[in-house]
């Protein structure tokens, strides 16, 4: 009976621990494009978090996961199985993160510089029209 139960809690740690939500396919391609471009931030390697995942709940604490990290630690050996891909995931997130708010910052300075022109006469509306078109295309994603 105790066998069953010990079996039954670690299945359960599986799956819960083992739920790491990396980014979609939207997301993944939105990265790469803007790693192509040069804009992206790299807060954490993701080889990094997945190499810190073979110790006990590395790759969850090094992903911000702390609770994950916690689980994981409890469950080392058997955590050996998910944590580096949680490690790794997470590390991937992060990234996204400080990448999307990267190319947000910069796009916004870039129409403020532009509004500024604006309104101290620099730029006619037809000026700032186009030059906000090009904004817009330098941090589109599609």
């Amino acid at each position: 009976m105790k066998a069953h139960g010990l079996i039954a809690a670690m299945g359960l740690a599986v799956l819960c621990t083992g739920c790491a939500s990396g980014l979609n396919s939207h997301q993944k391609a939105e990265l790469k494009h803007y790693e192509s471009r040069g804009q992206a931030i790299q807060e954490k390697n993701p080889g990094t978090g997945a190499a810190l995942g073979l110790l006990p709940g590395g790759g969850s604490f090094y992903g911000r996961e702390y609770g994950l990290g916690v689980v994981n630690l409890l469950f080392w050996p058997l955590s050996v199985l998910w944590d580096p891909i949680s490690g790794h995931d997470a590390s991937e997130v992060i990234n996204y993160h400080a990448t999307k708010s990267h190319v947000d910052r910069l796009r916004q300075n870039d129409l403020d510089a532009l509004d500024e022109s604006l309104r101290t006469g620099e730029l006619d509306l037809t000026q700032y029209t186009l030059e906000k078109r090009k904004v817009d295309q330098k941090y589109r994603y599609n």
